[in-house]
């Protein structure tokens, strides 16, 4: 093999690491080293002179170090054998990433899991050269920027995931709003990476999240928006108005099922009442029919009196409240605490109904005054 003159590298920017394709060397080649390029001879795999900008004659004095280990005798063309490394310190900006496979997450807001996707790009350069060269070359010929954008690819990815799920939790931020956050996400990620690729000898000079996606028409995201939706509900209407506008969606459904046992004890259920509701039901229609058959017979009758002994339960902030009497009736209804949309309950009834339904407490409603106006 001929003994090569000059020793240079005119190739690509997007290749970080090259081998110089010659090892036979003579003292008084050329050494050809480009602006944000170093060069290094290897013997039997230890990386010795290193040479930065510039242009060479390689002579017994410039170096040294490979001259200690083959013994290089002084003067003259005599030739050796080594290895030169260039290596390439421009900055690549636009190198991709992006998750594989989508990231479950659990929202900290709903605790449902849904996949999340990101992708973005980061800049890197070759800080120590020699590192690099040490650590990550090994016995190939070049070494790529794809190589290595590959090569810590997992890395990135535990980054985005560790990064995005305590940025979650940390803040208490649906994976709905995680958008918002996309440059304190980018920001974070590139400090907990920066030290892994430090370790090679790189440089991170930049990292963005540019988007993180999830799919409207997986299950557990249409999961999630609805649960959205429902707290969004209960912020504008207030929890106990919410409460309240269900307890009456419950008693519609149930009017609209009268007669059926399952749908009555499912509404009975739906208000959180356990009345043994089974057993009364059957009381409650057998003195609806007798009532019905009575007013037909007397339809000029009036009803009895209200029964004083009577006691009622009554629902005051969505709560239980009571049992009172008739007249303890007609002082929550004078202090404004009973209102004609009060539901009430007593033994025999079968389901909380609304208090203008039974007689003896609609008529409290004429005997009482108004609660004066603030």
């Amino acid at each position: 093999m001929a003994i090569i003159d000059v020793v240079k590298y005119d190739g690509s920017d997007e290749i970080f690491a090259w081998k110089f394709p010659s090892e036979n060397l003579r003292l008084g080649t050329q050494l050809v080293v480009k602006t944000s390029q170093h060069a290094f001879f290897i013997k039997g795999g230890q990386v010795l002179d290193e040479f930065k900008e510039g242009t060479y004659t390689l002579k017994s004095g410039n170096i040294p170090l490979l001259h200690k280990v083959i013994n290089i005798p002084f003067g003259g063309d005599s030739p050796f054998q080594a290895e030169v490394w260039y290596i390439n310190m421009i900055s690549k900006l636009d190198n991709k990433w992006g998750t594989p496979t989508p990231i479950q997450l659990e929202d900290p807001k709903y605790n449902i899991i849904v996949p999340v996707r990101a992708f973005g790009q980061f800049g890197m350069s070759i800080e120590n050269p020699k590192l690099f060269l040490q650590t990550l070359v090994g016995n190939m010929k070049q070494f790529s920027t794809e190589k290595v954008v590959e090569y810590f690819q997992g890395k990135v990815i535990s980054s985005i995931t560790s990064a995005i799920g305590k940025k979650m939790v940390l803040e208490g931020i649906s994976v709905l709003q995680i958008h918002v956050l996309l440059d304190d996400l980018s920001e974070y990620c590139k400090e907990k990476i920066q030290q892994e690729f430090f370790n090679y000898g790189i440089k991170v000079e930049n990292f963005y999240l540019m988007s993180i996606n999830i799919p409207e028409s997986d299950p557990s995201v249409i999961k999630l928006k609805e649960a959205k939706d429902l707290a969004a509900k209960v912020n504008i209407a207030g929890k106990d108005v919410y409460h309240a506008d269900r307890s009456y969606d419950v008693l519609d459904k149930a009017a609209q099922n009268e007669g059926t046992m399952g749908g009555t004890m499912g509404a009975g259920m739906g208000l959180g009442l356990g009345f043994g509701m089974g057993n009364q039901m059957g009381d409650m229609t057998n003195k609806m029919n007798v009532g019905q058959k009575q007013e037909s017979q007397n339809p000029q009758t009036p009803p009895p009196p209200p029964n004083q002994n009577v006691q009622y339960f009554v629902l005051i902030n969505n709560q239980q409240n009571g049992p009172h009497s008739i007249d303890s009736m007609k002082l929550l209804i004078g202090q404004g605490q009973v209102t004609k949309e009060t539901l009430v309950w007593k033994e025999g009834m079968a389901e909380w109904s609304n208090i203008m339904e039974q007689n003896d407490l609609k008529l409290l409603f004429g005997a009482v005054p108004p609660p004066p106006p603030k």
